[in-house]
């Protein structure tokens, strides 16, 4: 009431004003008390620099040609109009002339001053960022006190939401002097000291003990040692939440009367910065379930219902277990329905009876019209072929809808590496009038190919790498004229081209070529690969020698590593050396039995081994050859490639040669045969079991538990005959540093590469059988498309055996760790470990265990 009468009286003075200008800076005269009519004959507006004048006309409700009593109600009128706009600092209107009975009125509006600069002392730049997002102080705008407010309340909402309950805020207003009519405004924050909670105390809580109510606040910690990991600052939004928290929780045991009778929140009296919470709560009585009757229902029986519902009379009311299995739940009524096609389906639980402490429910069903898929709409794949995303998808035109096929479809989209995992995201579109619903999928593009250009160390030597993988390759667009797209090379059709090479100058050098088409002849998943690659290794020896010769004189040696010459003066030894020349052909296969997450796998291989003086192997010198078949049968369930949160991974490897000793009568065990004829043709058969297996642990599906397990074992059908080649080795980073194609390398943390690999009787080191258990908990720090980054905490086990007489799966060397995993579009995944080994590796060397740092790069962990 005062404000109005505020703006009359300030309203009233302009007109005073107003018309006392009108008498005095003219040669007519205008008597307050003796009113008189006049036609309006023109009206202008001045002292407008940035308004429109035609609105501002048109907003003084004056106009040409009409009467006006002068002074009058009219007048007055448009003056309290233009005050209620909050865009003026003054206003006036005075008449410029009056002829034969018309006046001439005038107009004069001065804006409000515009804002100039805005400078910030009391906040980081990022906070600052932050309020310049919300406040929108826009340079050249109108500063009015609502704006003023406006900034100053926001400013202060923003800190409480960091914790600075008691933050003040002060706006200077000053004036520009370098430009008319502008302001400068000087924003000072103070935030004060983060306000935080000291304690929290509970009164009437009888059935849940404190420590229950405590947990079921998420961010609402007191300070205690059970929180040190916890935030303890107070959020206000938070604080509220927390509060439905705390009834959830007592519905979720039954009390569903339970109340938050009041709750205060004080300051605490030893700590000026810190705050106690008293809540008080009416609990009420414990409810059971009673008697759940189904209405509507035609596709399942009630029993069929009240099966999957899972909740029997005199099961303790649980609202939140109620909503769970009717829609939340993978396996919740609704899903049923909608698996089964029936997206309109909905079910309202009705409480029909409550007696004493039991609840009797009424599930009333509408099941409504099977839905059909009419259309099924690609958004976002700009560069991926769209037959490479739909034949992915299990969703198709003129089949039922289904949510489950949804999901799946979505977990195999992910698969492909084409598309941001997190980003994909189905919608159903449904039309109800015509019973049918379209699915659109909304995909991101993201880069999966990977340039390598990496060092690492391995057998003693720096070794490069270059390596260049086509996750999206497309061979029928290699010579297309405007296939490439400006790109390096085709893509789009979701085929795998892979160039690489390593090398250590003339000690190591390896080439390696592959193709997989996953999609051979484009109608059904069946997959082709090929690979072909050389790789070459020597001892790099290059040591010069003297000696004496048998005549007296001297000579010298020098070890080339170009053959050896033998002479009265000089003596080479010959170079060790290994070269081996492999070419791979494989088949793969879906399976749509057990179910369609199965594939097998048959490849073809052959490899060639040239030794030369190499005593790493069993054989040291002379040409093997390996011809082997390998089948795969796995399954594979995991729902992200790059962060998987839930499913599974089980492999199964069978891979063997020709026992071409049985078509022989040669005897394999002469000990004067040698290694080029005993191995000319290697034979062995190798089995490998493995099981990955992802659980998430928190409800926002972010901590993850990884179980795995590894077993593998390289047998043989002649003793004589073991395999030189084909063998383990175990320990470390699981990464050579270079392919070592004469073994498999398995990791385990904490212990030196290779160190828990055996020695064999001939002195050397080699496994024939090993196992290998994991537990990982894995964070995310960030999934954005640019990077996936996330930390891990592991334990592990596993060791190594020569033969099976020597083989103990209890006989583990353990170790525990933590490390970071980051994965970049255009590099792939790299990440850095620390363990600690608790055990002797098998070396027997005490540097092999204990405190290990391994770095890893370009491997799936």
């Amino acid at each position: 009431m005062q404000k109005k009468l505020l703006v009359f009286v300030i309203a009233f003075m302009g007109c005073l004003s107003t018309f006392a200008q009108l008498a005095d800076s003219t040669n007519f005269s205008i008597y307050y008390d003796t009113p008189k009519e006049y036609e309006i004959g023109g009206i202008q507006i001045s002292g407008i620099k940035y308004l429109d004048t035609e609105t501002l006309l048109q907003l003084s409700g004056l106009e040409v040609g009409e009467t006006v009593m002068v002074p009058g109600e009219k007048v007055t009128a448009a003056i309290k109009k233009y005050w209620k706009q909050g865009l003026f600092s003054d206003v006036k209107i005075t008449a410029t002339k009056i002829v034969k009975g018309k006046i001439y009125l005038d107009i004069f509006l001065q804006e409000r001053p515009r804002l100039s600069t805005v400078n910030f002392t009391g906040v980081s730049k990022g906070e600052r960022e932050d309020i310049e997002e919300k406040v929108l102080l826009l340079k050249g705008s109108q500063v009015t006190d609502n704006s003023v407010n406006t900034a100053k309340r926001i400013i202060q909402s923003m800190m409480r939401e960091k914790g600075f309950l008691n933050t003040e805020v002060t706006i200077v207003q000053r004036d520009d002097p370098e430009m008319k009519n502008y302001l400068i405004l000087d924003i000072n924050v103070d935030k004060k000291e983060k306000v935080k909670i000291q304690n929290i105390y509970f009164e009437g809580n009888k059935a849940l003990e404190t420590g229950v109510l405590e947990r079921a606040m998420k961010k609402t910690k007191a300070k205690k040692l059970k929180n040190f990991f916890s935030t303890k600052k107070f959020l206000e939004d938070k604080y509220k939440e927390d509060k439905v928290h705390l009834i959830e929780k007592y519905n979720e045991k039954g009390y569903r009367d339970a109340v938050i009778v009041s709750d205060t929140v004080v300051p605490n009296l030893e700590h000026s910065n810190r705050v106690d919470i008293k809540i008080k709560i009416q609990e009420g009585k414990k409810y059971f379930f009673r008697d759940i009757r189904w209405i509507g229902n035609t596709v399942y029986t009630s029993e069929q219902l009240s099966n999957v519902l899972g909740i029997k009379a005199g099961d303790v009311f649980d609202q939140k277990l109620l909503e769970d299995r009717l829609r939340v739940d993978d396996d919740a009524i609704a899903n049923q329905y909608m698996n089964n096609g029936y997206l309109f389906f909905n079910v309202s639980p009705v409480e029909v009876n409550v007696q004493s402490d039991s609840i009797d429910f009424e599930m009333r069903v509408f099941e409504g019209r099977q839905a059909t898929i009419s259309k099924v709409i690609i958004k976002g794949n700009d560069k991926t072929n769209e037959h490479v995303a739909r034949r992915e998808i299990r969703t198709r035109p003129g089949m039922l809808f289904s949510r489950e096929d949804i999901i799946r479809s979505v977990r195999e989209l992910a698969q492909l590496q084409h598309f941001n995992p997190e980003k994909i995201v189905p919608t159903p579109v449904p039309h109800p009038e015509e019973g049918t619903v379209d699915i659109e999928y909304s995909l991101e593009e993201q880069s999966n190919s990977k340039v390598e250009l990496s060092g690492g160390w391995g057998a003693g030597m720096f070794v490069g790498s270059l390596g260049l993988t086509f996750n999206n390759f497309s061979l029928r667009r290699l010579f297309s004229n405007d296939g490439w797209g400006g790109s390096i090379l085709p893509s789009g059709d979701g085929q795998t081209l892979s160039v690489r090479a390593q090398t250590n100058g003339s000690y190591y050098q390896n080439y390696n070529f592959s193709f997989v088409e996953p999609w051979l002849g484009g109608k059904k998943p069946n997959s082709f690969s090929f690979n072909i690659y050389y790789s070459k290794q020597t001892s790099g020896d290059s040591n010069y020698s003297y000696y004496s010769n048998p005549y007296g004189s001297y000579g010298g040696g020098y070890n080339s590593g170009y053959g050896g010459y033998n002479g009265s003066q000089y003596d080479y030894e010959i170079t060790k050396s290994m070269q081996v020349f492999g070419t791979s052909i494989g088949l793969g296969h879906r399976l749509k039995w057990p179910d369609d997450y199965f594939t097998l796998y048959h490849e073809i291989s052959y490899q060639r081994y040239v030794l030369n003086n190499w005593p790493y192997f069993l054989m040291a010198d002379g040409v093997s050859n390996n011809l082997s078949f390998k089948n795969i049968l796995s399954r594979n369930s995991v729902d992200n490639p790059l962060y998987p949160r839930r499913g599974s991974n089980f492999k199964l490897l069978l891979e063997l040669t020709l026992p071409y000793s049985v078509f022989s009568d040669k005897d394999w065990s002469d000990k004067d045969m040698k290694d080029s004829e005993k191995y000319k043709w290697i034979e062995y058969y190798k089995t490998e079991f493995s099981g990955d297996i992802y659980t998430t642990l928190s409800k926002n599906n972010k901590l993850v538990l990884r179980t795995k397990f590894e077993y593998g074992f390289l047998g043989y059908y002649n003793e004589d005959l073991r395999s030189p080649f084909g063998t383990y080795q175990v320990g470390g980073d699981g990464m050579s540093g270079y392919n070592y194609y004469g073994s498999s390398v398995i990791g385990l943390r904490g212990y030196a590469n290779n160190s828990l690999t055996p020695y064999n009787p001939e002195g050397n080191r080699s496994a024939y059988i090993y196992n290998k258990y994991l537990m990982e908990l894995r964070y995310p720090l960030t999934l954005s498309q640019s990077a996936t980054i996330y930390g891990l905490a592991f334990v592990e086990a596993g060791n190594s055996w020569y033969d099976s007489s020597t083989y103990d799966p209890f006989n583990l060397k353990r170790s525990a760790g933590a490390g970071i995993r980051i994965f970049l579009p255009m590099i792939g995944q790299i990440g850095f470990d620390w363990g600690y080994g608790f055990d002797t590796a098998n070396t027997g060397r005490a540097s092999d265990s204990g405190s290990q740092f391994h770095f890893v790069f370009g491997q799936s962990f």
